[in-house]
């Protein structure tokens, strides 16, 4: 399940803001609070009871994706509590600006080219690629478990996925990340 946050520090969310934002390529819509059960939840215990009432009846709680925007301008102790009280397995993915809260089972990092990379260790580092001024090299060499490049999905994504392709081939310590959902053509 994904539990997504409003909000981004590296861009506004608006097309007007997008051509000076220091993320230009985002393909996610994480403005406003419009979304299933979206909102403004005052309490973690009142988020993590909205989470819990999505999980299907007589099932096990499974994985909880924390995403954004930046989940992390939200996401804290109290709600990692909360959710792991109610049995759920936490992933965050982030762009890696702000360091990750204690307790969180998975951290994907997907650092974007611009910003200044504070978290630099966990689970899984995403590269979107081409990123101008993305030092991959300095990126690779950082402890995390996974290293994957991603095409950018954009008018160029075959090209994109060439280059991505070509890059994995080149250094076998990035592996490929497919979008498979928008292969597939869920959007």
């Amino acid at each position: 399940m994904f539990c997504r946050f409003a909000g981004c520090n590296l861009w506004s969310g608006r097309e007007a803001d997008r051509a000076g934002a220091v993320c230009r390529f985002c393909d996610t819509d994480f403005v406003g609070t419009d979304g299933t059960l979206g909102g403004k939840y005052e309490r973690a215990d009142t988020l993590a009871d909205a989470v819990a009432s999505q999980w299907p009846a007589g099932t096990r709680p499974g994985l909880v994706v924390l995403t954004g925007g930046e989940p992390l301008l939200q996401v804290d102790g109290a709600l990692i509590d909360a959710l792991h009280a109610r049995g759920f397995t936490l992933a965050v993915e982030t762009n890696g600006t702000i360091a990750a809260p204690p307790g969180l089972d998975w951290i994907c990092v997907s650092p974007k080219a611009g910003s200044t990379l504070v978290q630099t260790s966990g689970h899984e580092l995403k590269v979107v690629v081409p990123q101008a001024g993305q030092d991959l090299e300095a990126l690779a060499a950082l402890p995390f478990e996974h290293h994957f490049l991603q095409p950018m999905d954009d008018l160029l994504a075959r090209e994109h996925q060439r280059l991505a392709i070509e890059l994995c081939l080149r250094d076998p310590r990035w592996r490929l990340s497919v979008q498979t959902h928008k292969v597939m053509g869920i959007r």
